[in-house]
């Protein structure tokens, strides 16, 4: 800590014993604790205190904050506004009526993930048994399910063992394969608040791309549950969109 940080800080906290001691009602004084948790209080509200650049307060004032925009106009918004010089997300703050899971989702213009998919066969046991594990998801058949039953310690704590719950354990491996490995995103809302976070895009991208994204997002949390939905680039001010019920 610089001389002049530890002046000033002393400056504050001085000021401040000085304004507790003036208070007729409270003759009380301040004891160095006292002195030493004011000035620190003082000092954290100045570090948390925003201040919002020229450039995002000239962004903010394209923006109706009263204003619920239909879909299309509030992402070209979202594209005007954007203040980074990378290539921004565009992200979805929607505030739901129920904690939890709200569906699952494959976004028809989104680079996400893939999930590599296998079924049981002699060379994936051996790889297995070899402790090569190189797959997100195993499938197998009701034949070829008891060969697993001595691997069950090493894929059963990774999640792996194949079970007819989850679509892994069945009589159609190959439809099991193209149905699993299409990448899918688990929508669901913070642990402790009905408030989902979920980037539907690119700053960059078309704009019927990311209004199809969104689309698809609303469909699958369902209109009605959607109490309020706002979309932002990664650096930028948000903007309230209009949800049709």
């Amino acid at each position: 800590m610089s001389k002049t940080t530890q002046e000033n800080k002393a400056k504050k906290a001085k000021l401040a014993v000085e304004e507790i001691k003036s208070r007729p009602e409270e003759k009380v004084e301040a004891t160095p604790v006292e002195t030493t948790e004011v000035a620190e209080t003082v000092e954290a509200t100045i570090k948390t205190a925003k201040i919002r650049g020229k450039k995002y307060l000239a962004a903010k004032k394209l923006i109706d904050v009263n204003k619920f925009y239909p879909l299309s106009e509030a992402v070209e918004l979202i594209k005007k506004t954007s203040l980074s010089k990378f290539d921004g997300k565009v992200e979805a703050h929607v505030t739901v009526l129920e904690i939890g899971n709200c569906g699952e989702i494959t976004f028809p213009h989104l680079e996400t993930a893939t999930k590599k998919v296998v079924i049981v066969n002699d060379a994936v046991l051996a790889d297995i048994k070899a402790g090569k594990i190189d797959f997100d998801i195993l499938i197998a058949t009701p034949i070829t399910m008891p060969k697993l039953l001595p691997f069950a310690r090493t894929l059963g704590p990774k999640g792996l063992m194949p079970n007819p719950k989850n679509g892994t354990l069945t009589d159609k491996p190959e439809d099991a394969v193209k149905k699993l490995g299409t990448a899918k995103t688990v929508i669901k809302t913070e642990k402790k608040s009905p408030v989902v976070h979920q980037i539907v895009g690119k700053v960059s991208q078309k704009e019927t791309e990311l209004v199809a994204n969104i689309e698809e997002l609303i469909k699958v949390i369902g209109p009605v549950k959607i109490k309020r939905l706002s979309l932002c680039a990664t650096m930028g001010p948000g903007v309230k969109v209009l949800v049709v019920k």
